[in-house]
């Protein structure tokens, strides 16, 4: 009597076990069915997060580019963009300042910044990792139409807040648990009996009213800083800025010059009346037909290659124990620009005329004034003409640019008493000089030299004829 309940409680027992058994099994084949199908999903799912993380590993590096072959560093002078700035394929990206010229750092692909890896200001290697860059298109249109969508929003949702119940009544309470005032309470009290669509539009000039006060509080501040202006008028602080790195080179190159070459400086009086007589008469039909601007640079140029061709000392260099002597001329004309003094070059300029040599040196010129002289604009340059009299300089002194033999000085154009033919004559008068390394050129030849120059510009006539006459 007691086996069998035993036995039979240890059958049931094992049944509902086994039956338990099979039912967590089941249970646990669909747990594990389910819990897979999700962890799969997982994997899928999460694949964006997987992706940009690739995509970071992925992201290119821009490095320093080649710059010249004598040029292996320069400054990072800025960044134009930042982290988190998309960019498009060849957008300036940085500046880096060289010795001589300023190179721009494009973006090779279109993307997005994800990390810069040099300040501004410190000394960046040709090959250097720059920046990465994380490819990607569009990015900026989005952020482009984000804000304009935002104040839409804000306003469609004003409309809408007064269809609801009594939101009125719940907003001065959440005012005041912001902390909000007693007279907005007051004004939310007065308004919810009346209309609720316009209650909730006036409040939108209030606001557009509260900024006018502004400039109230802006100006006052500003007759506060009148007294320590006047202040600064004996101040003796003073600033110290880094020199860049074209400056620094300049004052190299020109002090090295005046170390290494035995400079000596020759003057000349020119009378303009003819040159200026003939740039008066064909300046507005050149204009015209070429689109130049005839001025006096050209005809000094030419003018120049001719009196090279005839003494040949001003137009070779020193190199070691030898001097090189050149069948052609390559004009270095001094650029004035914010940044420094610059020499971009006229190639074989003896084989230009008056009006090629012009639209070369305009050419060179606005290139200088935007930023955008390449390296092989300035390099070589055989002889300087330097043109101080568009400043107003009446004379001065030029200094060589080595390794050249001389440098050819224009001044300003000043009306003088003259004596021409035995009377005293007003005449337009500039002063030129010629700074030359006496170690190539003797006084005999600078003094003929600058006297070819003379009569080149007295008489233009005479460039037209074979030789000097």
């Amino acid at each position: 009597m007691i086996r069998a309940p035993a036995r039979s409680l240890v059958g049931a027992a094992k049944a509902s076990t086994s039956s338990s058994l099979r039912r967590t099994s089941v249970r646990g084949l669909s747990v594990v069915r389910i819990a897979t199908r999700p962890a799969l999903g997982r994997i899928i799912l999460p694949a964006p997060r997987t992706f940009h993380a690739s995509a970071f590993q992925l992201a290119e590096t821009v490095k320093v580019p080649q710059m010249a072959e004598s040029i292996t560093e320069g400054t990072l002078k800025q960044w134009n963009k930042g982290v988190g700035d998309f960019v498009q394929q060849d957008e300036e990206i940085a500046t880096i300042e060289t010795d001589k010229i300023d190179v721009s750092v494009n973006a090779p692909i279109s993307g997005k910044i994800v990390e810069l890896l040099a300040e501004e200001d410190s000394t960046v290697a040709v090959g250097q990792d720059l920046l990465r860059i994380e490819p990607g298109e569009g990015e900026s249109t989005s952020k482009d139409e984000a804000p304009k969508e935002a104040p839409e929003g804000a306003a469609r949702s004003e409309p809408k807040a007064p269809e609801s119940g009594n939101k009125d009544e719940a907003a001065p309470e959440a005012g005041k648990e912001k902390g909000a005032s007693k007279e907005t309470h007051k004004k939310h009290d007065e308004k919810a009996p009346g209309m609720k669509s316009s209650s909730e539009e006036k409040p939108a000039p209030k606001k557009e009213e509260a900024p006018k006060p502004a400039p109230k509080k802006e100006s006052a501040p500003k007759e506060e800083k009148k007294p320590e202006s006047h202040k600064s008028v004996n101040s003796r602080n003073e600033t110290r800025v880094k020199m860049s790195r074209m400056r620094q080179t300049i004052a190299t190159r020109l002090k090295a010059s005046q170390n290494a070459a035995a400079s000596l400086t020759t003057f000349n009086e020119i009378d303009m009346s003819s040159i200026m007589d003939f740039r008066k008469l064909y300046k507005d039909g050149i204009l015209k037909n070429e689109g130049v601007k005839l001025g006096y640079m050209s005809a000094f140029s030419r003018a120049s290659v001719l009196a090279l061709k005839e003494i040949p000392a001003a137009n070779a260099s020193i190199e070691g124990d030898a001097i090189v002597y050149r069948d052609y001329v390559d004009l270095s004309v001094a650029v004035a620009t914010p940044k420094g003094l610059v020499t971009p070059v006229v190639r074989n300029a003896e084989s230009l005329g008056l009006l090629e040599i012009e639209k070369a040196i305009a050419e060179l010129g606005k290139k200088a004034r935007d930023n955008k002289l390449g390296l092989e604009d300035m390099t070589g340059g055989t002889f300087t003409i330097s043109n101080g009299g568009v400043f107003g300089s009446l004379y001065g002194t030029p200094i060589i640019n080595l390794p050249q033999a001389a440098v050819l000085g224009m001044h300003s154009i000043k009306e003088k008493p003259v004596v021409v033919n035995g009377q005293i004559v007003i005449r337009p008068i500039m002063v030129v000089a010629l700074t030359y390394d006496h170690r190539l050129l003797d006084g005999r030849e600078a003094t003929t030299f600058l006297v070819r120059i003379k009569e080149y510009i007295e008489d233009p006539r005479r460039m037209l004829l074979p030789s000097p006459v």
